[in-house]
C-alpha cells in the first residue's frame, strides 16, 4: 500500500476485551493467563515458545468436548494481578518492574525465559507478597 494521500477512515477498538475462538479439547478457568497458538487458537498459558500472550479470561470458557473455534472466550488486557511469583533465581522482585516476564503456567510468571523455553507474559508492573501484578498491555 502507498502513503496516504488525502483522509482516511481509521476506527478505532478500545482494545480493552476481545474474543479469540478456542482450541479443541479446552477449558479455560477464570482468572488465567491466555495465550493464542500457532494455529490462532485460544489455550491457557504454560511453558512454551511459540504461544503469544494476550491476557487474563474474567470467566470459566469451557470447549472441553468442542472442535476448535466451537465457541470463542473473551479475553481482557490490563493489569491483573497478582500472579504467583517463581522460585529461586526466577523469582521477580521489585528490581525488575517494568521488566518483560515469562510465561511457567496459566498462573504463574517468571523473572526468565528458563533458557528459551518461556514465552513472554507481559511487563511486571508491581510485585507484592501475594504475587506479581502483570501488565498485559
Amino acid at each position: 500500500m502507498a502513503a496516504a494521500t488525502q483522509d482516511r477512515n481509521t476506527r478505532q477498538r478500545a482494545g480493552h476485551s476481545r474474543s479469540f475462538p478456542l482450541a479443541a479439547t479446552t477449558k479455560l478457568w477464570a482468572g488465567i493467563i491466555v495465550c493464542i497458538n500457532a494455529s490462532g487458537l485460544l489455550v491457557a498459558g504454560a511453558t512454551s515458545t511459540t504461544l503469544k500472550s494476550v491476557g487474563v479470561t474474567n470467566a470459566t470458557v469451557d470447549n472441553s468436548a468442542g472442535a476448535a473455534s466451537a465457541i470463542s472466550g473473551e479475553v481482557h488486557t490490563g493489569v491483573w494481578g497478582p500472579f504467583g511469583n517463581s522460585a529461586s533465581t526466577d523469582q521477580i522482585t521489585l528490581a525488575e518492574v517494568g521488566d518483560d516476564c515469562y510465561i511457567v503456567d496459566d498462573q504463574t510468571v517468571a523473572k526468565t525465559d528458563g533458557s528459551a523455553s518461556r514465552s513472554v507474559a507481559g511487563k511486571i508492573f508491581y510485585v507484592t507478597t501475594e504475587g506479581v501484578w502483570v501488565d498485559f498491555g
